[in-house]
């Protein structure tokens, strides 16, 4: 692909980086919040604190093409479309997180890490034996990385792997409309659209409260500016100058991230089975990095 690259790498992980600590924010939010009642603030934050953004940025380029306006039809159907399939994800997610342990949610959340290659054979795109390697090597990582002790699924774990397909369809669709349309106006949308299909679901299976929502405002903060506002907006621009399933990959070293919090700021000690996941989560985001070789020409 001629217009995909390696450049939004930075982008990618640093999105990884604040949704690794953006679990210990959900994980505290299941005292007092509801997951859809949690999702429609949080993602309602998100589209907040991308309007003076919006605004500034059109004021500062005025001329910008026809595509990247309000005004662009595909935009408006890939808000929709990433919305609600960021809603079906963050909604199952969350609620999986009330019946699993953080562990085997990191693990079973990223595994759109091979759903997303897996699903591309479909729309006729054929990953490179480089990154099926990466894939395996990040398949083993994450589970050295997160599954200890007893190993059994249960509801939490099938709820998180219906979130891995939500993921999954989500980084999809933003491959597909990525390159034309404006990238922050996207994540806007996307939030905003959300935000309304998790404020109705609150509203049917939940009882919100304005109470609840203030005694979690610190972990709502974390999730909406910047797990929502920040980390999903680097995600768009990210992977408009990223294969979809490197992307994958470095996106998925939010669980990374997440232990390496836990031991940063909470003292938590690694073991030397943590230690490997981690170095082989980086040896494949760096082999993820490397160009696929070139085809020689055959010549008659």
């Amino acid at each position: 692909m001629k217009h995909k690259n390696f450049s939004g790498a930075p982008m990618l992980l640093l999105a990884a980086m604040i949704w690794g600590g953006g679990f210990v924010a959900q994980s505290v939010s299941t005292d007092f919040l509801g997951p859809f009642t949690f999702n429609a603030a949080r993602y309602a934050v998100g589209a907040l604190v991308l309007i003076p953004i919006i605004l500034f940025s059109d004021k500062m380029d005025p001329g910008r093409p026809a595509h990247m306006s309000w005004n662009n039809p595909k935009l408006w159907i890939a808000g929709a479309l990433c919305g609600f399939f960021l809603f079906l994800a963050a909604s199952f997610q969350q609620a999986g997180m009330h019946y699993t342990t953080v562990g085997k949610a990191g693990f079973i959340s990223t595994l759109y890490v091979v759903l997303v290659p897996l699903v591309s054979i479909f729309l006729g795109k054929r990953p490179s034996p480089l990154i099926w390697l990466c894939i395996g090597l990040s398949l083993v990582g994450l589970y050295l990385l997160c599954m200890s002790g007893n190993s059994a699924i249960n509801i939490g774990d099938l709820l998180m792997l219906i979130a891995s397909f939500g993921f999954t369809l989500h980084i999809l669709v933003i491959d597909r409309f990525v390159l034309s349309v404006d990238g922050v106006k996207l994540s806007f949308l996307q939030f905003l659209f959300n935000a309304v299909f998790s404020l109705i679901a609150a509203f049917l299976f939940e009882a919100p409260a304005v109470s609840n929502l203030a005694a979690a405002w610190v972990p709502l903060f974390y999730a909406g500016v910047l797990s929502c506002g920040v980390g999903y907006t680097f995600q768009i621009l990210g992977q408009q100058r990223t294969d979809p399933t490197v992307a994958s990959i470095l996106m998925c070293m939010e669980s990374v991230f997440s232990v390496l919090f836990g031991w940063l700021i909470l003292h938590q000690a690694l073991s030397h089975r943590e230690l490997m996941g981690c170095g082989l989560m980086f040896a494949a985001v760096l082999l993820a990095q490397l160009p696929a070789p070139k085809k020689k020409a055959v010549l008659d």
